[in-house]
């Protein structure tokens, strides 16, 4: 939703050795700073990233570009996160799915490629599932985490950064007042609505409903590290291009913890 609401594309996948062969070579010529690199909304530091320490200026980071940070969208698309088009430009599809990346390895955000990050795209951690007996095809949600995993015959398909209830008061305009929170549970999608809809709390864009029609899983152009959503699960606008051709509708389990 645009900042007001309740707030993949499968890139070539590379065989798992390869990629991180690719990702360790030394012999990748040094990124370059784009000039005059613009950054969208949700690629502006995040509340939760703004005390820790900058990033030196050798690490990857929005704007540079080169055969870097190629190599980190190969990887990072190899393990499913979806870093946009594989072009060397560190944009903000790259930066959200860097962020996917740290919240999955339980590794505290940055805007940037930290060492810590480097050495776990060598060895990679899988998502944490988080139902004990689910369904081969599902979607999974951890609100700790804020992050999204879409299985297909219980191999991971997608995994993407969220951004869910923010847990502050609000008034709804319609009538009513209550705190952002997304309910946890056991649910199924129920009805996608095309392009933006327009709800009394705002806009949402791609929405995949999951309740009623009053939650849902949304593009919005705002999706910062921390949870700012009214309930619903914001997810960024270039995989909500395509998510819900990814998922079935109705009927697609989905589990939220």
């Amino acid at each position: 939703m645009r900042r007001l609401w309740m707030s993949l594309l499968l890139v070539p996948v590379m065989v798992a050795a390869m990629a991180s062969a690719a990702w360790a070579s030394p012999a990748a010529p040094a990124a370059r700073t784009a000039p005059a690199a613009r950054m969208a909304p949700a690629a502006r530091m995040a509340p939760a990233a703004r005390t820790q320490a900058a990033a030196s200026a050798s690490a990857l980071q929005p704007g540079m570009t080169g055969a870097q940070v190629k190599a980190l969208q190969r990887r990072l698309a190899a393990l499913k996160y979806y870093p946009g088009k594989i072009d060397g430009n560190f944009g903000t599809n790259t930066l959200e799915a860097v962020w996917a990346f740290y919240e999955v390895q339980g590794l505290t955000p940055h805007n940037y490629v930290s060492s810590a990050m480097k050495r776990a795209l060598a060895h990679p951690r899988a998502p944490k599932k988080l139902v004990r007996h689910p369904g081969a095809n599902r979607i999974e949600i951890s609100l700790s985490r804020e992050v999204l995993v879409l299985y297909r015959n219980n191999k991971v398909q997608l995994i993407s950064h969220v951004s869910s209830g923010g847990h502050y008061y609000f008034c709804n305009p319609g009538g009513g007042c209550g705190y952002a929170v997304t309910p946890t549970g056991n649910f199924r999608t129920r009805v996608f609505m095309r392009g933006w809809v327009h709800v009394p709390l705002g806009e949402m864009y791609n929405p995949v409903f999951f309740i009623g029609t009053a939650y849902a899983i949304h593009g919005d152009t705002y999706v910062p590290l921390a949870p700012v959503s009214h309930g619903c699960v914001r997810i960024p606008m270039d995989i909500a291009a395509f998510f819900h051709k990814l998922v079935k509708v109705p009927g697609e389990p989905v589990y939220i913890r």
